[in-house]
């Protein structure tokens, strides 16, 4: 007998006489019915002792929550709970002896199982556990986003903010470290499965039986299902044409031009939930297509179309020298003035100003003239980030919202138009700045640009801003002082990204995070000075948001840190162990 893999628990008649006793390892044996039996002492929901609980009839229960367990295999009567560890025992010359390695060890196919069974119970701990294994074992995190994404587009009403969070955090993995990651990629998959919750399982409609369409009539017919809202006829048109092989990029096209076809569609929330499907179908098989942006098309089917709202319309009509602009795009080239040269600063100031017919002309100009659509994406999506940054807190706490929908929004715009050439979605630009300019009484009073904080400029002085209310202004000077320090902006984006995922943040603070991430990577190629300003501008922009937000009760980190504790083997009451 080796030592090194079996456990002395005494004899058998102390076992007797105590009932249950813990040894080393951290493993409870009981006597009961006859028979000796050993499992993890600690509960796997919170970690409880189990040698304090009470067993009748094999079920042994845990006293804190009430949780059971067979007291043989471990498997677990409340599945919120998961199963316990259950370890060999054996008597010989009535000395007990207890293997000190668990029956049921967790390989990464069981992990991914589990990680599944969690996103359709919707249990927060099997998911963390899941998620943390899975790590721990070198999986992928895109094979981990794939198992959530799989799931989220086969439940419930389609395309939503649990998959356009779960993707978001995908996106910004590269920026946090181990824990970070873990955190990142859990809070995803619980949004996930808290969407999907008691929603019916979605079904494909399939494709047309005849493939023989061109694309070009394809694009005419779900242009024309989605004018009308047909979502059964645009789903149908939509899966023939990923059957007949048509590119991700074609597809995001045909899709896009319906979406813009209207003005800034649900606030804008359908574009960015389309740019978001398509950013995880970049980056999972393209096995997915098929049900991915399937689940986009319930999103046609009631949207708010801006132009029908009043504050479109009046008291200043935008809608009609929008589409006047619109018609103007679809002339020849050949016909348009000499370039102009583009002056980001003045651009920016005439897109937070109150002269929106001027923006709108200036923006036709520009696209007439060459000027590439991705940088006027990236000088709106500039101007609604110092929205935030400017927004002043004697507004209604509601009303960050608002902002925040226009620069997600224009971040989303930035993104798609980066990816394609297809001249339809430049539509999209005057949205986003018609959105900023009515956002405009959100900064009067206009706040100040943050004068630069002094300190040390360590994480924990953040940190600790973050746990107090409201500190806008203290957490926007802190980051200043930082900046002007020299200190590492990389690793401030870390910082900020733990001041996110340390609470229970809604869907759009993930939002906000994600989208000033990539507008100050994109900022970051640049090294002249209005680029400088530009992403200092993104990052006080972020750390406004997120004080205004913070803190929380923190729940969802806690179940987090709970089972990383429980996966590390780690202690999370003080046990009575017993040699």
């Amino acid at each position: 007998m080796s030592s090194t893999e079996w456990v002395r628990a005494g004899t058998l008649d102390e076992l007797k006489q105590a009932g249950s006793k813990v040894v080393k390892g951290g493993i409870a044996v009981f006597y009961h019915e006859g028979q000796v039996r050993a499992i993890d002492n600690r509960c796997p929901h919170l970690g409880f002792p189990l040698h304090l609980g009470s067993v009748c009839n094999g079920l042994l229960t845990c006293h804190w929550h009430h949780a059971r367990f067979d007291i043989c295999s471990g498997g677990t009567l409340d599945p919120w709970a998961d199963d316990v560890p259950a370890y060999d025992v054996k008597v010989e010359n009535e000395d007990v002896w207890v293997s000190s390695k668990p029956r049921n060890v967790r390989d990464a196919d069981n992990l991914k199982r589990r990680l599944r069974e969690g996103l359709e119970q919707n249990i927060g701990i099997v998911i963390a556990k899941a998620v943390v294994g899975l790590i721990e074992a070198g999986v992928s995190a895109d094979d981990i986003v794939r198992i959530g994404v799989a799931f989220g587009v086969s439940q419930g009403n389609g395309w939503g903010a649990g998959l356009t969070i779960l993707t978001a955090m995908r996106n910004v993995l590269p920026k946090l470290d181990r824990t970070g990651r873990i955190l990142a990629l859990y809070h995803g998959l619980v949004h996930v499965a808290r969407a999907s919750a008691g929603r019916a399982p979605r079904h494909s409609l399939g494709t047309l039986p005849s493939r023989a369409a061109p694309m070009d009539r394809l694009k005419e017919w779900y242009r024309g299902c989605v004018e009308v809202r047909d979502t059964q006829g645009a789903e149908k048109v939509l899966s023939t044409a990923i059957a007949c092989g048509t590119s991700s990029e074609q597809l995001a096209d045909m899709m896009l031009i319906s979406v813009t076809d209207h003005f800034y569609l649900d606030g804008g929330h359908t574009f960015d939930f389309h740019n978001k499907a398509f950013e995880a179908l970049e980056r999972l098989s393209g096995e997915l297509a098929e049900p991915i942006l399937a689940s986009l098309v319930p999103l046609i089917g009631s949207p708010t179309r801006s132009e029908e709202l009043h504050h479109w319309q009046a008291p200043l009509d935008l809608v009609s020298p929008i589409k006047q602009a619109f018609e103007q795009l679809e002339l020849p080239t050949a016909t348009a003035a000499p370039a102009d040269p583009l002056d980001e600063r003045e651009f920016i100031d005439l897109l937070l100003g109150d002269r929106p017919l001027e923006t709108i002309d200036r923006l036709t100009r520009h696209l007439q003239q060459g000027i590439s659509p991705v940088r006027l994406a990236q000088l709106i999506c500039l101007a609604a980030a110092e929205r935030i940054v400017r927004f002043h807190t004697q507004n209604e706490f509601g009303d960050w919202v608002s902002v925040l929908h226009t620069f997600t929004y224009a971040h989303a715009v930035h993104e798609r138009l980066r990816r394609t050439k297809e001249p339809l979605l430049n539509r999209a630009l005057y949205y986003g700045a018609m959105a900023i300019y009515h956002d405009r009484f959100l900064n009067v009073p206009r706040a100040p640009r943050p004068k630069p904080a002094v300190g040390r400029f360590e994480t924990e002085e953040l940190l600790d801003l973050m746990d107090r209310r409201q500190q806008v202004d203290e957490a926007a000077s802190w980051v200043a002082g930082y900046l002007a320090e020299g200190r590492d902006p990389q690793g401030l984006l870390g910082t900020l990204g733990l001041c996110l995922l340390r609470e229970d943040a809604d869907f759009h603070t993930f939002q906000l995070y994600e989208a000033a991430v990539a507008e100050y990577d994109h900022w970051d190629t640049r090294s002249d000075a209005f680029a400088a300003q530009a992403k200092e501008t993104c990052l006080i922009a972020c750390a406004r948001y997120l004080a205004a937000h913070a803190p929380s009760a923190r729940e969802l980190p806690h179940t987090a840190k709970i089972a990383w504790r429980l996966y590390r083997g780690e202690r999370l009451f003080e046990e009575e162990q017993q040699e």
